[in-house]
């Protein structure tokens, strides 16, 4: 068979099945199907921890014991308010995204961009978590006592959210 005759019948049809890195066999088009399902299930399961602690920003202003916070516990307690805003924004974007994009047929950078804000959006959530817990923990124990276990938080999180998939990823290589 002639080498230009060849290389036709070893290109890949956009319809063909083949086996990708995952171990499964499924078209180009399935993969993105699947993993647009997966970060959007991944989503769904981020969003509502978000708007608790949104919600729950919302009513500390309004408590009798707000009115005794210092100047600089009012500062961190806002950076946490608008940082829980930034994340909640970045984690619902894709979904905004996807409604005002899903016509144009570009699935791989819908992903690219959703897990882009889907992974952003997880960070601000941290640094929003450590400043809800510096000023809950500074409340009750000093301020000591609230960096000690903001920066534990913050630690923690990262660990968990960062450094052990990434850890896994790049044992995986």
């Amino acid at each position: 068979m002639p080498a230009a005759d060849r290389d036709e019948n070893d290109r890949e049809r956009p319809d063909e099945k083949k086996l990708r890195s995952s171990g499964r066999e499924e078209t180009e088009e399935e993969r993105l199907d699947r993993n647009l399902g997966e970060l959007l299930q991944e989503l769904r399961v981020a969003l509502p921890g978000v708007q608790v602690l949104f919600a729950f920003l919302l009513t500390i202003p309004f408590s009798q014991k707000f009115g005794t916070v210092t100047t600089g516990e009012r500062y961190v307690y806002f950076a946490g308010f608008l940082l829980t805003t930034l994340a909640t924004a970045m984690l619902i974007a894709p979904t905004a995204y996807h409604r005002l994009n899903w016509r144009d047929h570009d699935k791989e950078r819908l992903l690219e961009i959703s897990n882009t804000l889907a992974i952003a959006g997880l960070g601000v959530l941290a640094l929003a978590m450590s400043c809800v817990l510096f000023v809950i923990t500074e409340l009750l124990f000093g301020t000591a006592a609230g960096v000690i276990v903001a920066m534990l938080g913050g630690v923690t999180l990262a660990a968990f959210w960062y450094a052990l998939p990434l850890a896994h990823k790049r044992r995986q290589r």
